[in-house]
């Protein structure tokens, strides 16, 4: 699933693009992505004009000029991709602009969604309402992350993809950030120090601000939002990397599986 920096770099995409467009035409093939669609799209998004686009974890906001906002979520395969040629039948919506440009959002596995709500009411749509600190937020900050995980006694890794304390940290960028702050995945999260939470808020920020400014990572569907692949994935310390050396220690990268989800560390470096 895209994390964070794929979420955040689309949505740039779509800023640069689109921000004081106006959508003059809108194609819905089916009723429902995850959620059903919300009733008479079509007529409710035609007209009006984007006004600026946003981010809350994973969600891509966009505002329109009648103080509602649309609200996007990716899902596992989910793309949202301007121009180009028709993606078929996994191309669920298509929008048209008043300068000429198309964006196609397409799906295979239809997990992605799309939703309406009025811009004064945002922060208390059902889908942000629960979420967590914000990690390139500037209260993102070492007491701020220690805060939420105080008394968790859940291994570390898994606190941190908890969208409830830390919002857009998915299975690459936990691995990545606590290799580069050298704390162990198995740690228990309520326990980290206050020197040692402030370096893992520093080491998520980097990794996720190297992540943008690379295009995110390209393992299965994610494309930017012209199409082009993010090169991130060229830069793993250790996600993907079992068996490899550790690029401080060279001691051989290890894999684990917590919750299911695989995690990738160096045993002499993080502890």
């Amino acid at each position: 699933m895209p994390e964070l920096p794929e979420v955040e770099t689309v949505m740039r995409g779509l800023a640069a693009r689109l921000t004081a467009r106006r959508i003059t035409a809108l194609e819905q093939r089916r009723p429902d992505l995850r959620f059903p669609l919300p009733t008479g799209l079509a007529a409710r998004l035609v007209g009006r004009q984007l006004l600026g686009f946003g981010r809350r974890a994973k969600y891509i906001l966009a505002a329109l000029d009648d103080s509602h906002t649309l609200l996007l979520h990716l899902g596992m395969s989910g793309r949202l991709v301007l121009d180009g040629p028709p993606a078929g039948a996994h191309e669920h919506l298509t929008f048209g602009f008043d300068d000429g440009t198309v964006l196609r959002f397409v799906d295979p596995r239809r997990f992605g969604m799309l939703d309406l709500t009025p811009s004064a009411r945002l922060a208390e749509h059902p889908r942000l309402s629960g979420l967590g600190l914000e990690p390139l937020a500037e209260s993102f900050t070492g007491p701020a992350l220690a805060g939420v995980l105080q008394g968790r006694l859940s291994p570390l890794k898994i606190a941190l993809m908890d969208q409830r304390l830390v919002v857009g940290v998915g299975n690459i960028y936990a691995s990545e950030s606590l290799h580069r702050a050298g704390l162990s995945p198995r740690r228990m999260a309520g326990g980290l120090r206050p020197v040692q939470a402030a370096r893992l808020a520093t080491a998520i920020r980097a990794v996720l601000e190297e992540a943008i400014a690379a295009g995110g990572s390209s393992l299965r569907d994610y494309v930017q939002a012209s199409g082009v692949l993010g090169f991130y994935q060229d830069r793993f310390a250790v996600y993907g990397r079992a068996g490899l050396p550790c690029p401080r220690c060279q001691r051989p990268i290890k894999k684990l599986v917590q919750a299911q989800r695989a995690t990738f560390w160096c045993s002499r470096c993080q502890r």
